[in-house]
């Protein structure tokens, strides 16, 4: 995953005289979720390891890394969402805040991306 993630940021990166970006670990993440059906949306902040209800939706934050040198600059989280009523995983792999549609959760009817990481500080 490490090894993905690395790949992104130096895509991210690219361009002439471009260097690897070095990333900091967050301590957790906001996401905001949306339900399509209501429009109700809602942000929630989550731990590294932790696992929250959302509807039938149970999304894990694995990971947050974001660039040493700015925090607040950009985020990318490892994110997994599986449907609880069928036993099925809807979504798992890096989101990216600064560009959400990248690598979306694909549902009829909730929206959950990636905001923020957080960061001990």
């Amino acid at each position: 995953m490490r090894a993905a993630l690395a790949t992104l940021l130096a895509c991210l990166a690219s361009g002439a005289g471009a260097q690897a970006v070095q990333t900091g670990d967050g301590i957790g993440a906001v996401l905001r979720t949306l339900d399509k059906t209501s429009g109700e949306v809602i942000d929630v902040e989550m731990e590294v390891g932790q696992t929250m209800a959302y509807g039938p939706l149970q999304v894990t934050l694995h990971e947050c890394r974001y660039p040493a040198n700015n925090p607040t600059g950009d985020a990318f989280g490892l994110i997994q969402v599986v449907n609880a009523r069928e036993v099925k995983e809807l979504f798992a792999g890096w989101m990216v805040a600064s560009s959400p549609a990248l690598n979306a959760l694909e549902n009829r009817r909730y929206d959950v991306w990636l905001l923020r990481c957080l960061t001990a500080d």
